[in-house]
């Protein structure tokens, strides 16, 4: 029996961006389920999803407390056995990404997959802004600032029910958090996809200013002392810093 994979799409006023992302899940070649969750958008998002998403298993438009509510709902209606979360500005590159995803889950022992990830231009996505290699696992890469791109992050969707979904009180942390308590503190096994599984437009929030920054130090943490781990003196100091090679485009 065929492995299906379910993906999960916030959105909150995303009409201009979301035709790109709905195109690329309507292509994989294997069994999808794409949930859209939107957050009560007041602009054409909603219009989009039924011009563009025919595809689409289910569509929920209400009030959420932010994108990690709208993902951890998503999540609750997911019925495959592997979870993927993809944001409205971002899209996969090709029609392969999922069969590339789904073959590392042909192994059992195997709890979550993750790749590389390139950051492109918001208004001409054929331009490469950054390029994110996460190279192989090792959870002990943790302790020295490593993070892997959440967008290319898929999970068992029995992982989530053992050990639950994105904690609201994280704030842009939130993804951090969850893969430390995955990865990290639950010990589960992941295998890492050498291939550029999402394209992502250009901004974010954690990174948009110094007190940004900042205030993202902190909560990354918390994050850690969430979980009851005990990172290095250097450990969130060389987060950030590890992000300066992203900018060598390859």
């Amino acid at each position: 029996m065929a492995l299906k994979i379910s993906i999960v799409t916030p959105t909150y006023q995303a009409a201009q961006v979301l035709p790109d992302c709905l195109a690329s899940v309507a292509v994989q070649d294997v069994e999808v389920e794409h949930i859209l969750m939107d957050g009560g958008s007041t602009d054409e998002t909603l219009a989009v999803a039924k011009a563009h998403g025919r595809h689409l298993a289910k569509v929920v438009s209400e009030p959420d407390q932010g994108i990690y509510d709208a993902m951890n709902k998503g999540i609750e209606l997911a019925t495959g056995e592997v979870v993927g979360i993809l944001n409205a500005d971002d899209f996969y590159p090709s029609p392969q990404v999922l069969r590339q995803v789904a073959a590392c889950f042909e192994d059992p022992a195997v709890d979550a997959c993750y790749g590389d990830l390139r950051y492109v231009e918001a208004g001409d996505t054929g331009r490469t802004v950054r390029f994110w290699r996460s190279g192989d696992f090792d959870r002990a890469k943790f302790y020295w600032g490593w993070m892997l791109p959440h967008p290319t992050f898929f999970v068992r969707r029995s992982v989530y029910e053992r050990f639950g979904g994105f904690r609201l009180d994280m704030g842009s942390a939130a993804d951090y958090e969850i893969m430390l308590r995955f990865l990290l503190k639950q010990g589960l096994k992941a295998a890492y996809v050498p291939q550029v599984l999402v394209h992502m437009r250009t901004g974010g929030v954690s990174n948009a200013s110094l007190g940004n920054r900042v205030r993202a130090n902190r909560m990354d943490r918390k994050a850690w002392e969430v979980n009851g781990l005990r990172p290095y003196p250097w450990t969130l100091m060389f987060k950030p810093l590890r992000k300066l090679g992203q900018w060598v485009v390859r």
